[in-house]
């Protein structure tokens, strides 16, 4: 068995916390919590395969350096630089990654058509795992006799963020002791609260969790009877072509692929704790909370306060009389709604997206992420900003100028290695900065900053110049390949 998983999503409707370049898959949630969704992801899945190398990424572009630190953080540098990542060029949906993970392990890897494929997205929280990889275990074997399984979570609440499977109970595939298996009669959109409830009173309906079980050789039919064009490229391109041609398939998911067209679904129904965090609603209903209902995060002190999420940062919160309100603050969005409503998030992102002056807030936060590190935004006004920086051992910024603005650098721990050329006089200067010593970097002046020790680089960067942005940089060396 091969584990597919799905990390190439934006996670809208958790902003402001997921971003267009930290999306919710990488969000550590909650008091202390060590690993992100996506890590928990690849932790859980370890427990279902043989060997680290059945498990494969399909990621956006822009993830890949992201992934990287992630993976490294829970596996050590050499497996986590060594897990298999399949990069999508273009966005598309679940259909189109599933056929690219399709080509690359018939082309690339040279599988079997008979190898079954477990597909999951990152972002679920799932718990017992135990007791998951038991389900995901009965569910291969069901996957061996040409079947696709879909994994139905048993309803606890009439959820209307969720799609709905509607099960055949009266004619089970297979039975045992712990877990059935029935044939699907539909698929349903997500439904209105009366609906919703109408389904859990029939007690054959289930929550469509997005995880799927396919042998290659049963996908790769259903592409030919229902999606012609996706199995036209898995059929005759090459994987390198398929790869640059990636963009021309169509934005299709799988379920309207081919999980609502097929004759051969079947529902595994799961009765374990799971949720995809789709919303704010959704992380409140999966936390613990205190004897007033609230679920709290940071520094909050509340009066009178009832069954209400409040998501801290840096500021102290204070709330009175408060009831039912979802409220998630960061370094520079404050987000306050009614629950019930979080859903309508989607729609306030795309508002932001569509206005000049405020879509920035949609794409990243304070804190941005490159393959070096990161650096936060510390505090900007006219001509200057200031910022902190991290660098990850062994690694460094690309060989750059800017021809607006000069740069000071304070180390305030670890020790950098700078590296300095006046490009008209051809001056060139290597020196290490340590811990309480600076640097002075000018305008128009190639600089390199890199950490060469064992432990992170943090240093405080204060630009001064008419033009402050990002794209002021003219790069000459990047060790990353970035333009």
């Amino acid at each position: 068995m091969k584990s597919i998983i799905l990390a190439g999503g934006s996670g809208t409707r958790l902003f402001p916390l997921s971003r267009d370049l930290y999306p919710k898959q990488f969000l550590k949630l909650g008091e202390g919590e060590k690993y992100s969704f996506f890590q928990k992801t690849v932790l859980r899945n370890k427990k279902l395969v043989e060997d680290l190398n059945d498990i494969i990424l399909l990621t956006n572009d822009k993830y890949k350096f992201l992934i990287k630190h992630h993976l490294i953080e829970i596996l050590g540098k050499d497996k986590g630089e060594n897990l298999k990542v399949i990069l999508e060029p273009a966005k598309r949906n679940t259909a189109p990654s599933i056929a690219l993970a399709v080509k690359y392990l018939l082309d690339i890897e040279d599988v079997s058509p008979e190898t079954v494929l477990f597909i999951s997205p990152s972002d679920h929280l799932i718990s017992p795992e135990d007791k998951f990889v038991k389900y995901v275990k009965f569910g291969e074997e069901l996957a061996k006799y040409g079947y696709i399984i879909t994994f139905g979570v048993n309803p606890t609440s009439p959820e209307t963020g969720y799609g709905y499977i509607e099960a055949d109970n009266g004619n089970p595939i297979k039975e045992d002791k712990e877990f059935n298996a029935f044939k699907v009669k539909r698929f349903h959109e997500k439904p209105s609260k009366t609906l919703a409830q109408q389904y859990i009173a029939k007690g054959n309906y289930y929550w469509n969790s997005g995880m799927f079980m396919f042998s290659i050789k049963t996908i790769l039919n259903e592409f030919e009877k229902h999606s012609p064009k996706i199995y036209q490229f898995i059929k005759e391109k090459n994987f390198e072509d398929f790869i640059n041609s990636f963009s021309e398939l169509p934005d299709i998911s799988i379920d309207y692929a081919v999980m609502e067209k097929t004759q051969n679904a079947v529902v595994l129904p799961i009765y374990i704790q799971w949720s995809d965090i789709g919303s704010w609603d959704s992380v409140y209903s999966v936390y613990p909370k205190d004897d007033e209902g609230n679920v709290k995060f940071g520094n909050i002190v509340s009066i009178d306060t009832k069954n209400s999420l409040i998501l801290g940062n840096k500021r102290l919160i204070s709330t009175i009389n408060i009831e039912d309100l979802i409220i998630v603050e960061t370094d520079d969005v404050l987000l306050i709604t009614h629950k019930g409503d979080t859903q309508k998030v989607k729609d306030l992102v795309k508002m932001l997206s569509e206005k000049e002056d405020l879509k920035e807030y949609v794409i990243h936060h304070t804190t941005v992420y490159r393959p070096w590190g990161s650096f936060t935004e510390l505090e900007k006004g006219n001509r200057y900003k200031i910022k902190r920086l991290t660098v990850y051992p062994n690694e460094s910024l690309s060989l750059q100028l800017h021809h607006h603005r000069s740069e000071h650098w304070v180390v305030v721990k670890g020790t950098a290695k700078v590296y300095l050329e006046n490009v008209e006089t051809g001056e060139k200067r290597e020196v290490y900065v340590h811990e309480n010593e600076s640097i002075y970097v000018p305008k128009s002046w190639k600089h390199r900053l890199e950490n060469p020790g064992k432990i992170n680089l943090e240093v405080i960067e204060i630009q001064v110049g008419e033009y402050l942005e990002e794209d002021d940089i003219i790069r000459f060396q990047d060790k990353y390949r970035r333009s």
